[in-house]
């Protein structure tokens, strides 16, 4: 199924990322994938494929779906705006806002600062790696999933590495709502979508497994790789497993206005956005990767760096990437979380993408 443009002047300029997007479907085997980009004043939207497969409905721009791990770069955005306000300090042990919570099996929260929290040096092993657990509930509280992390022993003492812990960002949402007396739902509502007039995202209270508004299904191969290995449909689920770590719903336009807001420093003074992007190195993920804050960087061969968040979870892929200014973004959705043709994942695909919008030469 070809890729449907929206009407933009300059359509021409994304004739590789409209082919990739079909290339995506045709050969990738995706449902369906979206992608908005934005440039300055200029904004371009494509889809191939579709939003439910049932009925041959088309992805557009409206659709909504579950972000994951972009989540973190709200939550960070929250956090630095407290230190901005000088309500928390980021080297802050979790101790001081979350006594006895970090503790257990070799952890010790007076050792962990909320910095390491949100860059990944923490150590604090990572609740999601314990499916077993996980699923022995049927759902789940923040505190519930911390005391899932605290049962297995860090995997390196407090600011000696690098490893991703989705159990960083379930902490920071838990020091978030005891600096404020408020749910972390509505502090990123009324600090961030409100005065961007983000009307498509949200952090869904507890355990509703529903997506509000317009939205795409969300299909899932439950990371099996054999090209016939059944689908299944993941558009509800229980997003309390996630939370601060990834539970977020939005579109891609919204994703844009964020990072372009974002990156454009017009959520967080000056010397707090430094600090978000300084990076550490990583390890074991995406390739060509650093971490700050909350947000990564990503070295493209032809020597751009783009800043953003990639998210994944069960039958939704996404990432939103942009240049350090802010003046062109690039957002993009799939709703399912397997490829084959070629690419070993939906970051192939994304990767591809990116280097159609920031490699391109100049003049184009």
């Amino acid at each position: 199924m070809s890729a449907v443009s929206a009407p933009a002047s300059g359509a021409e300029r994304h004739e590789a990322a409209r082919r990739l997007l079909d290339r995506a479907v045709t050969e990738g085997g995706l449902p369906g994938i979206l992608a908005e980009v934005r440039d300055g004043d200029r904004s371009w939207f494509a889809a191939a494929g579709a939003a439910d497969t049932g009925t041959g409905r088309r992805r557009s721009a409206q659709d909504r779906f579950r972000v994951g791990s972009i989540s973190k770069t709200f939550v960070a955005t929250v956090v630095l705006r407290l230190a901005a306000e000088g309500r928390l300090r980021l080297d802050d042990p979790v101790q001081r806002w979350l006594p006895g919570v970090v503790d257990g099996h070799g952890h010790d929260g007076s050792a962990v600062s909320i910095r390491m929290l949100l860059n990944h040096t923490s150590g604090i092993f990572n609740y999601t790696d314990d499916r077993e657990e996980l699923n022995r509930h049927p759902t789940h509280s923040p505190r519930s999933l911390v005391r899932t992390a605290m049962a297995r022993p860090p995997v390196f003492a407090p600011g000696s590495g690098w490893a991703y812990s989705n159990t960083n960002y379930v902490l920071a949402g838990m020091i978030v709502e005891r600096v404020t007396g408020r749910g972390l739902a509505e502090e990123i509502d009324e600090r961030i979508a409100r005065p961007l007039g983000l009307t498509g995202t949200y952090l869904p209270q507890g355990d509703d497994p529903t997506i509000r508004g317009p939205h795409s299904r969300h299909y899932t191969k439950l990371f099996l790789t054999d090209p016939g290995a059944p689908v299944h449909d993941a558009t509800e689920l229980d997003p309390s497993v996630f939370w601060a770590a990834g539970g977020m719903v939005s579109t891609a336009g919204d994703l844009n206005r964020f990072l372009g807001a974002l990156l454009g420093g017009r959520l967080l003074p000056p010397d707090r956005l430094r600090e978000m992007l300084t990076t550490v190195p990583t390890r074991d993920w995406i390739p060509g990767a650093a971490y700050g804050l909350g947000v990564s960087s990503v070295a493209l061969p032809c020597g751009e760096t783009v800043w953003g968040m990639g998210g994944a979870l069960f039958g939704s892929w996404s990432y939103a990437y942009g240049a350090r200014d802010g003046g062109r973004l690039v957002a993009v959705n799939t709703n399912g979380d397997w490829t084959d043709g070629g690419w070993d994942d939906p970051i192939g695909v994304f990767t591809d993408l990116l280097r159609a919008e920031f490699c391109r030469p100049s003049g184009i």
